[in-house]
Parts: C-alpha cells; structure tokens; sequence
C-alpha cells in the first residue's frame, strides 16, 4: 500500500496521542507514588525544615488529641505578620506529619480567618486576628508572637517557634494541670478579687488560659503546703507570718525544691526575714523615690526598667527596652553579705532609674530627701531578684532539681489596673513559666534566621534589567529559529 500525505499525517497523529498518552500516565504514576511513598530529606542548613529527635519522640506517643488554631492570615498589611504565618504554617505542616503514626492520629491544623470565617472562629472562642492556639479536649494553652521568635533590639533574632509548640502540646496533653497556689489569710491579694487595686482576676484568668490550675490556700488555718503545689505566690501580704508559717516556706523551697513568687509591698512587716536570709535576698524597708522623668510616669507610677541579664524571667524585656510600671517599691537585692553557697544563683532582675534612692525615713511627715543616711544607688536600685539553688552534680551526669524565689519589692503591678500596663503582663507570666519550669524543660535548639541581601551598583542594575528584557527573550526566539530551520531542511 503506498504511503501518501493522508496516512502520514494519520500516523504522526497516532505517534503524538500515544506519546502524550504515556506521558499523563508517567505523571499520573509519579504522582500516585509521590502521595503514597513519599521520602523528604533535608538538605538545608541547620536542618531548618526538620523536627527535632525530642519532638518527633513527644508527637510519636501523644496524649491526647490536639487541635491548633492559628489566626494569622497571609494577606496581612504588616510584613512581619506575614512573615509570621509562613514560618508557622511550615512548621505545622512538619508537626502534622511527624504525628501522623501517632495513636490519637496526627495532630489537626486550623487556618481562620476570624473576620471572613465568623463560624469556625465561634466554636473556638477566638474574636481576635494574629492569635495561636493549642487545644486537647479541655485543655487550651495560647502561643504569642514574642515565644516563636527570639527578638533583640528590635530584629529577628532566631525561630524559637518548635520550642513553643512542643512545650504547649506537652502542657494540654499531660493528664494533670499544674497547680498554682495563692496564699491568703495575711491579707493577700486575692485572684478571685476583680476591684482594680487588689484585684488578681485578670492574672488569673491569663494563667488558667494557660493551663495552669489557680487556687488559694489558707496557709494559717491549714498550716500544710499541699504537695501538688507546682507554685507558691504570696501578694501584698499585710500582716506577718508565724515562725510556723515560715518553718513549712523553707521547708518546701528546700526539702520539696519548691517554688515561690514573693511580692513585698514597702511599709508591710511580712515576718520571712530568715527565709530571706536563706537565699541571699535582702528587702530593705526603705521607700524607692524617683521625680526624675524617667523614673516617675504622669500617672504617678515608678518606671522600672529590666536589668541587662540573660535570665529567662526578664531577657526578652531587656532585649526589646520594654519599662515597667511598678506602684510604691521598696528595693530588693541581692544580700551583699550572703554565705558564700556554690549551688545558690542570685540575680538582680529589675532596677529603677539611675536618680532614684531608698528613703529610710519614708515614715515621717514631710517632703523626702536625699541624704547619706538613704539607700543610694550602685548604680541602680534592684526592685526584684531571683533566687536558685542547683546541688552540685557531683558524680551524677546531671543536675538534681533545685529550689526557686523570686522576690519583688511591689505587688501593685500585678494588680488587674497595672497588669496591662508597660511589660507587667509579660513579667508577671515569665516569673510564672520560669518558676514552674515551663521554660527549661526542652532543649531544643533555635532555628536562626539567615538573611540575605544582594548589592548591585546602578550600572549593573541596568545591565541586569537589559538582560531580562532583551537578552533572555532573544535566546528563546534564537532557540526557536534553529528548531524551525533544522525542520525545514
């Protein structure tokens, strides 16, 4: 049968269809083996896409099941927002996958936008844009922005946000809240109060969001510290605690590696001098007095301002300038004549301005002065400091639990009038996770953030702009002239 133009053209026909036919069903086949045997190796550095062997561990047997919430969004007019909503929803994609072998199923991821999705953001409770959330069936745990990006002077510093996610589905997961005591019976704030002086309900609120369980203890009355306590806080205490009371402090701090949040207000007798004693801490009673602009605000409040320190409780404060607003403080610090204890840390947190002094005789009438008989600064009034102790290691390949204090010469700040004002908030909830340590008990490490920036000078910027317009198109048409002639001959 000869060959004519119709069955040539017929054939190559055929040859093409058969061709793009084997082609869809080489994709298709990639494709299916891509979704159902899929490999990822990762080949950046740092190894910056990949989990943690910790928290690949903690998600292979989780708890419960756990739902996260996130309500950035990527069309953000800030570019730090956006930023933002990229890193975590990478990183959320990984946590999905690792805990896919997980019993209760992999961990479930939810994007909402709270102002087009108005439904989804009422069945969790969540009015507010930029919020994160981890949820275990009763259990909520909220992540902000400052915890998954370490921030210093003002600049990204490293991605912290594996560290964040992990702790918070450690937290809603465990079986048992820790608990947090507040103790009454002394005339102490209280966390059930919502008047605006003395009141502790808008802390309390921010640490049951958190997971942590609040409650008070009637420490004269019961005269024993459960032993669920995880943390102890005594707030603006008016009157003094019996030598007993004091005896089951020291005893919880020390025997039970017990923690302690202390917020001393000036002029108050508290009677926990030795225990005070016992850790290196010195309350002077002596009024801190500041009418420099930079110590007194115009609503009367005494700024403080965090110490250069890598401590956990106050690092982010002073890596980002963020002052505080303290009421009436009496000055706090380290003990100068403390026993020399290898195994006790003393660290001043907070200071005021440099202008302000301790007044001694705050007590009599009068405008007060300043005098040689005064508290003077060296360099600067401590108005807060913490307390460690860490046995020593000895022959053990690690550190044994030790006790914490962390002792404040003002209560007013955490009040629900100042607890929004300046960092307290932020103070008050460091204090908090340090104490219970929420912030030590992973080790994993930061991801840094590489930055890159390309310097072109105006010439080579236009060679480069001529290049994409002129030079690549020509290539292409050059490209298709050689194709067109070689099929002609």
């Amino acid at each position: 049968m000869p060959v004519t133009f119709a069955s040539a053209r017929r054939r190559r026909t055929a040859h093409l269809l058969a061709q793009g036919l084997l082609i869809l069903t080489l994709v298709a086949g990639l494709n299916y083996l891509a979704t159902s045997h899929a490999w990822r190796y990762d080949l950046s550095r740092h190894a910056r896409h990949s989990l943690s062997a910790e928290t690949r561990s903690y998600l292979a047997d989780l708890g419960s099941p756990v739902t996260v919430v996130v309500t950035f969004t990527p069309d953000a007019e800030e570019d730090h927002l956006n930023q933002a909503y990229r890193d975590v929803r990478s990183l959320l994609r990984d946590y999905v996958q690792a805990s896919a072998a997980s019993p209760h199923g992999p961990i479930r991821v939810e994007f909402i936008d709270v102002f087009r999705n108005r439904a989804a953001a009422q069945r969790y409770g969540v009015d507010e844009p930029n919020r994160i959330f981890v949820i275990s069936e009763t259990r909520v745990r909220e992540i902000k922005l400052q915890d998954i990006y370490r921030i210093r002077g003002g600049e990204k510093e490293a991605f912290t946000g594996e560290q964040a996610f992990t702790s918070a589905i450690l937290d809603v997961t465990r079986a048992a809240r820790q608990k947090i005591y507040f103790i009454l019976g002394h005339g102490e704030m209280d966390p059930g109060d919502t008047s605006p002086d003395r009141g502790l309900s808008l802390l309390a609120g921010e640490l049951q969001l958190r997971n942590f369980d609040v409650q008070v203890l009637d420490l004269p009355t019961l005269r024993v510290i459960p032993p669920d306590a995880s943390v102890l806080v005594i707030a603006g205490t008016q009157g003094r605690f019996s030598p007993l009371e004091q005896e089951l402090l020291r005893r919880y701090l020390t025997t039970q590696a017990g923690r302690l949040l202390l917020l001393l207000n000036p002029g108050m007798p508290h009677g926990l001098d030795y225990l005070l004693d016992d850790w290196g801490v010195l309350a002077d009673d002596v009024l801190v007095i500041d009418p420099s602009p930079e110590g007194r605000a115009d609503t009367g409040d005494l700024i403080a301002y965090p110490a250069e320190s890598t401590h956990p409780v106050i690092s982010f404060l002073f890596d980002n300038r963020i002052a505080l607003r303290f009421g009436p403080s009496r000055v706090v610090r380290p003990d100068p004549g403390r026993s020399l204890d290898p195994g006790l840390s003393v660290v001043s947190l907070v200071g005021a301005s440099p202008h302000a002094w301790g007044e001694r005789s705050y007590r009599e009438r009068g405008r007060p002065t300043r005098d040689a008989t005064d508290l003077l600064p060296p360099p600067r009034l401590s108005l807060g400091t913490a307390s460690e102790r860490q046995p020593p290691r000895g022959a053990l390949p690690f550190s044994v639990r030790g006790g914490r204090l962390l002792v404040f010469g003002d209560a007013d700040w955490i009040a629900n009038q100042r607890l929004a004002a300046g960092g307290n908030a932020m103070l008050a909830l460091s204090s908090i996770n340090w104490l219970a340590d929420r912030d030590t008990q992973l080790t994993i490490a930061p991801r840094p953030i590489e930055r890159f920036q390309l310097s072109l000078t105006s010439a080579q910027l236009g060679r480069l702009r001529l290049t994409l317009l002129l030079a690549l198109p020509a290539a292409t048409a050059l490209l298709g002239l050689l194709v067109y002639w070689n099929r002609r001959r």
